[in-house]
């Protein structure tokens, strides 16, 4: 286990990657990383995430008050958001806030990421929905956030950005990753006359591998199906409704439904994520 400094170092060493990726510009973005339940660090307000130092950052309470901070830096405003997800995602260690550029112009576009394209999206990353536009520095961001937390591990913010969120900061970190990756690909699918989509059974398929090996996080394929009786990767992005189907009681606690396995604990390496999609391609072939 890292001790607090290296966690700083962590962080500054993924500041530089969102920066050096082009998913921010200037002073934007932020990072967190969840200590234990009542201290978290992060990154403060003012600042490029590629320059920082372990001295930029700060240390706070689960309601975003500071604890500790060097002179000159504080807290940004949308720690709010940050905090929204710890407190509804108790098997969350690390969220980052990023704008880049493919898939913050979704964002702004209005268009969620639920088109199942690629396999190691469908499996790891499941749908992207877009939570509604909230103001800046306010609370209106994370009460619009809140409906989408127990479903997702990744949301577009309208006309702002994206928010990923997993178990550790290099989890979460890899997962902004891919929804810029996604997001890219899906673009240019698009130009080129529209991407051609797995049908329902093949998505089915790949969320049966999901659940047999047991990834962390919450995902359509630990969770119910939505009301049309459709997987989440052809719904639209309607999943912020599941908890009101009848037959599936939502478990406030773990995040998920009762007759799934969302919320095991525990992480899967990129190593296996790629034998997974290797031996799903096999299937499907």
């Amino acid at each position: 286990m890292m001790n607090e400094m290296e966690i700083k170092k962590q962080i500054c060493e993924i500041g530089k990657k969102i920066y050096n990726r082009g998913m921010v510009a200037s002073n934007d973005g932020n990072i967190s990383v969840k200590l234990n339940d009542h201290t978290f660090l992060c990154t403060p307000t003012g600042v490029s995430k590629g320059f920082m130092t372990p001295e930029y950052i700060c240390k706070v309470d689960e309601n975003g008050n500071v604890i500790q901070a060097n002179k000159g830096f504080k807290p940004s405003s949308e720690i709010k958001m940050h905090m929204r997800v710890y407190q509804k995602r108790p098997d969350v260690g690390s969220v980052v806030h990023a704008h880049p550029i493919y898939a913050t112009s979704f964002a702004i576009a209005g268009i969620p990421l639920t088109q199942p394209i690629m396999p190691e999206a469908v499996i790891a990353l499941g749908c992207v929905p877009i939570a509604e536009y909230g103001t800046p520095s306010t609370m209106e961001i994370s009460d619009r956030l809140e409906k989408y937390l127990p479903y997702f591990d990744a949301v577009l913010l309208e006309n702002h950005g994206a928010l990923t969120w997993s178990t550790d900061l290099l989890a979460a970190y890899h997962k902004m990753e891919s929804v810029e990756f996604y997001a890219e690909l899906l673009y240019h699918s698009k130009v080129l006359g529209g991407p051609k989509e797995f049908d329902k059974e093949n998505v089915k398929k790949l969320y049966e591998i999901r659940r047999k090996f047991g990834m962390p996080g919450k995902h359509p394929a630990n969770l119910c199906l939505n009301k049309d009786g459709e997987n989440c990767h052809n719904c639209g992005g309607s999943c912020a409704e599941y908890k009101n189907f009848p037959g599936y009681e939502y478990d406030f606690v773990g995040g998920g439904c009762d007759n799934s396995s969302a919320g095991q604990s525990g992480s899967v390496d990129e190593a296996t994520i790629a034998a997974i999609v290797q031996k799903v391609i096999a299937e499907m072939k």
